[in-house]
């Protein structure tokens, strides 16, 4: 059997980068002789993360439109054009037999030169409402691999495969941390740990939002991790203590969850997947600053089903206070909630989504 080769498309945030990564070392493992190529975005965090993960990576000329700055979308047709023919360039040099998308402005181009060029090309969708530029690409993509039921609204039914959302392997069995996670963190294994996380680039909302319950922490005895951002550090860091531990981006997320008592976070796909897997309360907060409102979509996903508390950032100063001190002093609830979150957790996500990609280099 040829080595096959892979150009893997996805970026702008963490939740497009690590299924990405999940999904190219899955395929590593089943395929040693396999070329996995990343294209992402100039000056986006995939062109440090992906390098980092042992992989190589092309960068575009490409970034999404502004929706709060009109003005700063004047050069995105220019921009556009020029990254298809980046795309053409890439498709040339390497000839993949599949393109993989993940999502973020820099798949657009590359997985549709592609698929005009002849190569297959596959989608995975993380959110429960898929973007603009995952919806227009399923129209030629030979599969799609989704985390939501009934996706078929928006994409061609027979290419759709409920998959679930790669995670990272090290949190499929994360109580196996626990006892060094104290010490990795500073932790106090005698008092409950709230793990803050405001997603790959911070929050600015829930930063603001913890700086101002701080006290109620405290009064709670509870101790926090906080991942606030590398942009939001220094406006944040003078808020650590020895029960607050602020950090801008924790790596060993697996450590932080072992930990983790009850979890702030906000509802980007990857977050929510890694979340569902874990099996811990919680408590989302979505971005109203994304593509279709995606997070909101995400969060509620799982509060109908009684899984997370839903909170949107607007709901925060009237309702935060109340909301947080009945989850904390319910241990029904905080049970309730891990229990109905972990029964949506599809583990095996990575595993069945390189079974699909097989079978499409393969002939099928």
């Amino acid at each position: 059997m040829k080595p096959y080769k892979y150009i893997i498309s996805g970026g702008g945030t963490g939740g497009h980068i690590y299924p990405a990564i999940a999904i190219a070392n899955k395929i590593k493992a089943h395929d040693p002789a396999a070329t996995i190529v990343f294209v992402g975005g100039i000056g986006k965090m995939e062109m440090k993360k992906v390098p980092q993960a042992g992989y190589p990576i092309h960068g575009l000329w490409i970034a999404g439109i502004q929706r709060k700055k009109i003005m700063a979308n004047i050069l995105f047709p220019f921009q556009l054009f020029v990254s298809f023919f980046q795309a053409f360039f890439l498709w040339v040099r390497y000839r993949p037999d599949l393109l993989i998308g993940t999502g973020g402005f820099a798949s657009g181009p590359v997985l549709f030169v592609g698929s005009l060029l002849g190569s297959k090309t596959f989608l995975q969708e993380q959110n429960s409402f898929p973007g603009i530029t995952n919806k227009l690409l399923s129209k030629r993509a030979n599969g799609i691999a989704v985390a939501y039921p009934k996706m078929e609204k928006y994409f061609p039914k027979t290419h759709v495969h409920l998959t679930g959302n790669p995670v990272r392997e090290t949190l499929l069995d994360v109580a196996k941390y626990r006892k060094e996670a104290y010490p990795l963190f500073g932790l106090d294994p005698k008092k409950k740990t709230l793990a803050v996380l405001g997603g790959s680039l911070g929050a600015r909302e829930i930063n603001r939002l913890i700086a101002n319950h701080l006290e109620l922490f405290n009064k709670m005895e509870m101790q926090l991790v906080w991942q606030c951002g590398e942009i939001y550090i220094n406006d944040t860091k003078k808020y650590a203590s020895e029960h607050v531990k602020v950090v801008p981006y924790i790596k060993a997320m697996e450590s932080l969850y072992a930990v983790a008592d009850v979890i702030i976070s906000r509802a980007g796909a990857a977050s929510i997947s890694e979340l569902c897997i874990v099996g811990k309360p919680v408590i989302l907060i979505p971005s109203p600053n994304v593509a279709e409102n995606h997070q909101f979509h995400n969060a509620n996903a799982l509060a109908e089903r009684g899984a997370a508390i839903l909170l949107e950032e607007y709901e925060l100063e009237n309702h935060f206070d109340g909301v947080f001190t009945s989850l904390i002093q319910s241990e029904k609830q905080q049970q309730n909630l891990a229990k109905n979150i972990q029964k949506l957790a599809l583990p095996n996500a990575t595993k069945d989504i390189v079974h699909q990609l097989n079978h499409l280099v393969n002939g099928g």
